[in-house]
């Protein structure tokens, strides 16, 4: 089994996929099952961590200005 920082994003998805079935099956012992669930964990923040480099990388190229409209969509307007 590959570490998980070393996986590509659609790698991590695919396993993290086959985790929820293998777990949704219910065939699973606790102990296999708590392993799954710590390495589905594992898999759903390396997805995030990889998600944010990527939408960091589209702000990047896009024009001046829509990181201003970005910030204004993450702020609190209440």
């Amino acid at each position: 089994m590959k570490a998980v920082s070393k996986l590509t994003f659609e790698e991590a998805a695919a396993e993290l996929d086959s985790i929820v079935v293998q777990m949704e099956g219910g065939e699973v012992p606790l102990e296999a099952a708590l392993k799954l669930y710590e390495r589905g964990q594992a898999l759903a923040q390396h997805c995030q961590a990889l998600l944010q480099a990527a939408e960091k990388k589209v702000r990047k190229l896009q024009p001046d200005g829509a990181e201003e409209a970005d910030a204004d969509e993450d702020g609190d307007d209440a």
